[in-house]
């Protein structure tokens, strides 16, 4: 293995675009391992993805460390295609162990594979493109660079953005669309949207930021003035008691602690929103109620109970949205290492009211919980 030792050592830096291990000899271990570069604090890293039985296990190492797991891994393959920005390879291994490497020329450069922040292609948001409201933040400089200890928040700004790219043939057409952000904070999400949507899209939009800090709220509004975002507007007040529409297209709600993410689902639903994204928070509910005498060894332990009442929460969440005849997907926001908040949760309208009521109404009975957007949709 001394050949594939050395391709490694050459080929794992910032010129790394991917590699693929497969044709597995023994397919009771690992059936495909794929291998990406990311940045995790500023520093390169080298993610691996390891298919077995039907899932996937992923592991963040540096060059040397991914370095020593494919030459382990390469025992049970018989083929690596690695790519670079300059060469692909392809290592076969012959019964005998006998390597044979064969290199090529890149005709192109796959953006994709760019690993420094100029990555014009892979982002909504185009870095050396200016933004207001990011050089506002400190995301931006003028020129239109990332902050380098920024870019972590410009990658959720983008992550963000795709997740609403992927629903836009869902939206009405040809009419003013209405968003409402239930909880925005800082808003930066908020304008993000609202740029991405209105500016970039131009679509016909109305958008609401509900908040209870009256400082932010009034710096939000400051800033929407000041960028010319004349249909974008931010309101003091608390989302179980917001009447100011009758009606909406998307509901947001990012990080709206504990059961104001239930109060901001019931009214998107009463609404018949087309679209719902929500980043819950702070799921201490379920915490308090959660009771089983089969799971009590595991509950007995605060963080793990405090972690399973949290997954309880947003898959029941899930299952009344799909319930209520939305189509619905649990999706991860942003990299754990990040936040512990990374569960973000999709709902499009599709007309069809799932029939799942009776096992939804086990599982409450199995957790002895009763949830407040279970209630809230009930009455």
């Amino acid at each position: 293995m001394d050949e594939l030792r050395l391709l490694l050592q050459k080929s794992l830096n910032e010129e790394f675009i991917s590699a693929i291990l497969s044709n597995p000899r023994k397919r009771e271990e690992a059936v495909k391992i794929r291998i990406r570069p990311l940045f995790s604090k500023g520093k390169l890293m080298f993610q691996t993805e390891t298919l077995r039985n039907s899932q996937a296990f992923h592991e963040n190492l540096s060059a040397d460390a991914v370095a020593e797991r494919l030459l382990e891994y390469m025992e049970n393959m018989r083929q690596m295609q690695l790519e670079t920005k300059r060469y692909s390879y392809t290592a076969l291994v012959s019964k005998r162990g006998k390597v044979t490497i064969k290199r090529s020329a890149r005709k192109e450069i796959k953006e994709r594979g760019t690993l420094t922040h100029n990555r014009k292609k892979r982002y909504i948001l185009e870095e050396g493109a200016p933004v207001s409201f990011l050089q506002e933040l400190g995301v931006m400089t003028p020129e239109g660079q990332v902050v380098h200890a920024k870019f972590d928040k410009f990658r959720q700004i983008n992550r963000f953005l795709e997740f609403i790219e992927d629903v836009l043939p869902e939206l009405p057409t040809g009419r003013e669309l209405t968003i409402l952000d239930f909880g925005c904070g800082k808003s930066y999400l908020t304008f993000a949207m609202y740029y991405y949507l209105h500016e970039l899209k131009g679509y016909d939009i109305r958008v609401i930021g509900l908040d209870l800090k009256s400082g932010v709220i009034s710096h939000c509004n400051e800033l929407a003035c000041k960028y010319g975002y004349d249909k974008l507007r931010f309101l003091e007040g608390n989302i179980a008691d917001y009447t100011g529409t009758d009606k909406a297209d998307m509901v947001v709600t990012l990080h709206a602690c504990d059961t104001a993410t239930d109060y901001a689902l019931a009214r998107a639903v009463a609404w018949n929103a087309k679209v719902i994204l929500s980043v819950p928070c702070c799921q201490h509910e379920l915490n308090g109620q959660i009771e089983n005498e089969i799971l009590a060894p595991v509950l007995g332990y605060g963080l793990i109970k405090e972690r399973i009442a949290a997954l309880v929460t947003d898959a029941l969440r899930a299952r009344y949205l799909e319930r209520e005849g939305y189509r619905v997907q649990i999706l991860e926001f942003i990299d754990m290492e990040h936040t512990p908040k990374n569960i973000l949760i999709r709902a499009v309208k599709s007309g069809k009211k799932g029939r799942n009521k009776e096992q939804i109404r086990a599982c409450e009975e199995f957790f002895h919980v009763s949830p407040t957007l279970g209630k809230l949709l009930d009455e």
